[in-house]
């Protein structure tokens, strides 16, 4: 295994801004002791850390259109057999993650392609049934699966016909497949957010100590739990969770990004 790894996000378009980059490289220097290289693929670097390298958003055949699709399908580029001159082995990390702790936890695991569980394990206290994999958090060695790409590439149609999104078409089609240990990454959504009639009264819960990734997964996302007043920010009825909540505004000021 590589003494370095490389850590990858991408940025594209006005959802995210340059603070999602910057408080997420922060966050990993802070959450680990073990040196790596930070790299967000975008194609615009305004106001982003000088220390962040900054490459072109890698080049594959996806219309304008095909960009903001449902399903993340521009994140198929990571598997290119020459990915913006990266060699050996990186770990991809989506924009809206909270780093918690230990991230020398994820820059050491061997397995040829890791990934996050997102199948019965998401919710808390389920039983170990099927896997399936997301795409939020995956460690890979450059060019290991460009069968994913390449296949995507040869029916794009038939591809976003049969799975709904990249992260199913990658769990189909990965020549390999390992998962982070159970409980490394959760979900805010299933693990923290207040029960229906709780989340009127309480705010969410604070992520246990044995995480060391939060995931956001859709809605809602870290700067929407940062907004003062009532801000119902929960999109899924009947739930109503709504305000501020004080140890995201923390994680996210701690680490250089505004309010």
């Amino acid at each position: 295994m590589n003494a370095r790894t490389t850590i990858v996000t991408m940025k594209w378009g006005s959802l995210f801004g340059p603070d999602y980059v910057n408080v997420l490289y922060r966050a990993c220097r802070a959450a680990a002791s073990l040196p790596f290289d930070f790299v967000c693929f975008t194609e615009d670097a305004q106001g982003l850390d000088p220390d962040v390298t900054v490459k072109p958003l890698p080049e594959i055949p996806l219309e304008p259109e095909e960009w903001y699709q449902r399903g993340v399908w521009p994140k198929l580029a990571l598997f290119k057999a020459d990915l913006g001159g990266l060699t050996g082995r990186c770990l991809f990390i989506d924009l809206d993650m909270m780093i918690l702790r230990d991230l020398d936890a994820f820059l050491t695991h061997d397995a040829p392609f890791v990934t996050t569980d997102m199948g019965d394990t998401w919710w808390p206290g389920m039983a170990r049934s099927k896997p399936e994999a997301g795409t939020c958090v995956f460690a890979f060695n450059v060019g290991e699966q460009s069968q994913i790409l390449d296949t995507f590439l040869a029916d794009k149609a038939a591809a976003k016909e049969r799975f709904k999104n990249e992260q199913k078409f990658v769990d189909a089609h990965a020549g390999s497949m390992d998962y982070w240990p159970e409980g490394w990454v959760i979900s805010f959504k299933r693990w923290l957010r207040r029960p229906v009639g709780l989340d009127l009264i309480l705010p969410p819960k604070k992520p246990p100590e044995t995480a060391k990734i939060l995931a956001f997964h859709g809605k809602p996302r870290p700067v929407d739990l940062m907004r003062p007043g009532l801000n119902f920010w929960d999109s899924k009825l009947p739930h109503l969770s709504h305000g501020r909540v004080d140890w995201v505004v923390d994680y996210w000021t701690r680490h250089g990004g505004h309010v």
